[in-house]
């Protein structure tokens, strides 16, 4: 069984997702720049926990969290964003959001680096980024239902979950994986499960601080 988050059927945002939309044309256009640079282009720009723990090429740490490994990884990764990135955006407002994107990005890069500092797997990837706009969504409208595609086997219909359910389901599975990996490590299966968790934490906890007031 796989469900996609669609859309927050809810509410509506009072104002343009314009910065959510700009952030999914950075990714295309990081990920096309990727496809014409090839794996030279991958290395340069992704998070390498063992360069950023020896104090070098801290850049990545940002041009990573814009980048993808695959046209799965990137087509996810901005369903989601569109999912609940619009609602966050509109409770923040622009330049918040936009802050808040960020640095949920970037606390998502460095538990990434905790939990592996002598790894030298590229890593690169907006989930930590989007986990921390979930978690922002999941303590502010737990009680919003979103328009999912159910899909079991050929079976495709449209559901309607409850934020707290989806999300929350969603959590779960990152921390449990999380916890799966620090038992057996060749468990991770090269997900960064450690960037979900931090990013995920991190904005739960400061939804509220980056809230506008109204």
């Amino acid at each position: 069984m796989i469900l996609i988050p669609l859309t927050d059927a809810s509410r509506r945002p009072t104002r343009l997702p314009v910065v959510t939309a700009s952030i999914i044309a950075i990714n295309v256009l990081m990920f096309l720049l990727e496809l014409a640079g090839g794996e030279p282009f991958v290395q340069s720009w992704s998070v390498i926990p063992a360069e950023i723990v020896a104090g070098r090429h801290w850049i990545t740490i940002l041009t990573a969290m814009f980048m993808h490994g695959s046209w799965s990884h990137i087509l996810g990764n901005m369903i989601f964003l569109w999912a609940f990135g619009p609602e966050v955006e509109d409770l923040m407002g622009r330049p918040r959001y936009a802050a808040f994107y960020l640095l949920g990005g970037v606390v998502a890069s460095l538990a990434q680096v905790a939990a592996g500092p002598d790894s030298t797997v590229p890593n690169l990837g907006a989930s930590g980024a989007i986990a921390a706009v979930m978690g922002s969504f999941l303590v502010t409208y737990p009680r919003d239902s979103i328009r999912s595609l159910l899909v079991i086997f050929v079976f495709v219909r449209v559901a309607y979950v409850p934020a707290a359910l989806l999300i929350g389901l969603w959590g779960l599975v990152q921390f449990l994986s999380l916890g799966a990996i620090t038992q057996q490590p060749s468990a991770g299966g090269g997900v960064a499960y450690a960037a979900h968790v931090g990013g995920f934490i991190f904005g739960a906890v400061a939804a509220r601080l980056f809230a506008r007031q109204w």
